[in-house]
């Protein structure tokens, strides 16, 4: 169990800073006014944006190791810190001190990560029915929709937020994949629908986030980014997986959840678009 916190912080980690260097190599081609192929081709060849891919799929392999283990909740909230090392990097990068009010929110982002690690029970993931594998593609049609309306029709932040917003339930939608097919023993099986749900996840992931990026500041992008991948996934477990806390433990469950999202979002309300 030790292992699979250190998996789930490192991811962390990766994410942070994975985060960041996408952003250096998405704002070195500018944006276009749709989901652009021509677009998405030259960020891809951006050095930092592929060494952020990396760490990416670093990090991805990381929470397979913790979402064997740990609920879906403690797994997806701790994924949410990753804005805590986002905005460091970013201040790192940008050569500037983090401000007292940033530190406030990273103290405070790390009780709450506490609270889950110490409320988090262990537990084996469980078998899903038939219907969960029509209703993760269903989410893949949906969000790819959202999302290629929301580039076409929304500028700046807003639409930083909203594609952030969409990367995050795509991510989400992955992590859900990944749970389903680790209880099933069946990551490696080709036959399986979960598995290509979850790849298709993971690219209209990849594309909404280099999209959002490319719009607006990488700590709005970042933060509904994490807050919608952790949120939808956390209920979904709870309510559909059998995800629990430890006996006992379910208040500090919620609390710590709750000011764990609450501190990351603040986080992005003071820390300065990177440039």
């Amino acid at each position: 169990m030790a292992f699979a916190y250190v998996a789930a912080i490192l991811c962390a980690v990766c994410y942070g800073l994975a985060s960041v260097l996408q952003s250096i190599g998405a704002r070195r081609v500018e944006a276009s006014e749709s989901i652009d192929a021509r677009s998405l081709a030259k960020i891809a060849t951006q050095l930092p944006y592929l060494v952020g891919l990396g760490l990416d799929g670093t990090a991805w392999l990381l929470s397979l190791a913790a979402l064997a283990r740990l609920p879906l909740f403690v797994v997806q909230a701790m994924v949410a810190g990753a804005i805590g090392f986002t905005v460091l990097f970013a201040a790192l990068f940008q050569h500037l001190r983090p401000t007292g009010r940033q530190v406030a929110f990273i103290v405070v982002l790390g009780a709450g990560l506490l609270g889950l690690a110490l409320s988090g029970a262990p537990e084996e993931a469980r078998a899903t029915p038939p219907a969960y594998s029509w209703g993760m593609w269903a989410g893949v049609i949906a969000i790819a929709i959202v999302g290629a309306v929301a580039a076409k029709k929304m500028r700046g932040d807003n639409a930083a937020a909203a594609l952030g917003c969409m990367a995050g339930l795509a991510f989400g939608g992955t992590a859900l994949c990944a749970r389903a097919l680790v209880a099933n023993v069946s990551i490696s099986d080709l036959r399986d629908p979960l598995l290509w749900g979850m790849l298709a996840y993971g690219a209209l992931g990849l594309i909404f986030f280099a999209s959002a990026l490319q719009r607006g500041s990488v700590t709005v992008a970042t933060a509904w980014l994490f807050t919608a991948e952790t949120v939808v996934p956390s209920i979904i477990g709870l309510t559909i997986l059998g995800d629990s806390a430890r006996p006992g433990y379910a208040a500090i469950a919620a609390v710590s959840f709750v000011v764990t999202i609450v501190a990351a979002v603040g986080l992005t309300l003071v820390s300065p678009p990177m440039e």
